[in-house]
């Protein structure tokens, strides 16, 4: 996928004038590349808009026009972008109680998760089973990060299955704490296609 280049960031005036249209269209996009899994963990899958908008937001809410700083926020995310041969997500964890949760609780409840990032999160295609490669620096070993970015090296009999919709392809989460998986869709096989092939 090619990288985002500094040209391609709206200044605040330019990015003003097209936001609401641009923000219903990632958002949109956006829902067809979501999947959650079990009740607390989802995961999106990142592609050249989802980060491009990222960026555009960040420059917005921090009010940043120096090029400088602007392009420190675009390698900030570069990470995101999918290499070739793969697919690149973010993934959340997510507690619904948490408006009723002391600050405490909140860890407690986050930190019942630590490992997953070492292990347990899976791509199921057809046959082939692909393990996530977390970004390092999110979660140490007393303390686990809510948000994660991760990356599946996508080989070419995983990436037939994918194609193939009488074949199955399945998000897994195996964790001492939190087994789930879920189905993917055809609008998310879709994507993950497409991104496969600009990668």
């Amino acid at each position: 996928m090619q990288p985002i280049r500094l040209a391609e960031i709206r200044n605040l005036v330019e990015y003003e004038k097209v936001r609401d249209a641009e923000r219903a269209r990632v958002i949109a996009l956006k829902a067809r590349r979501r999947v959650a899994v079990g009740e607390n963990l989802s995961f999106l899958f990142e592609n050249r808009d989802t980060v491009l908008f990222q960026i555009h937001e960040m420059v917005r809410t921090e009010r940043i026009v120096d090029e400088g700083r602007i392009q420190a926020e675009i390698d900030a995310y570069a990470p995101l972008l999918p290499g070739p041969g793969e697919l690149s997500a973010t993934l959340f964890i997510e507690l619904p109680e948490l408006v009723r949760m002391s600050q405490d609780e909140v860890r407690r409840a986050v930190n019942r998760f630590q490992g997953l990032d070492r292990e347990g999160v899976w791509l199921a295609l057809g046959e082939t089973r692909i393990a996530a490669r977390f970004e390092e620096g999110h979660s140490k070993e007393e303390k686990m990060a809510a948000v994660h970015y991760l990356r599946f090296a996508i080989p070419e009999p995983a990436r037939a299955a994918l194609a193939d919709a009488g074949r199955p392809a399945r998000l897994v989460v195996e964790h001492p704490n939190y087994r789930a998986a879920q189905q993917l869709g055809p609008e998310l096989r879709a994507e993950m296609l497409r991104d496969l092939a600009e990668a």
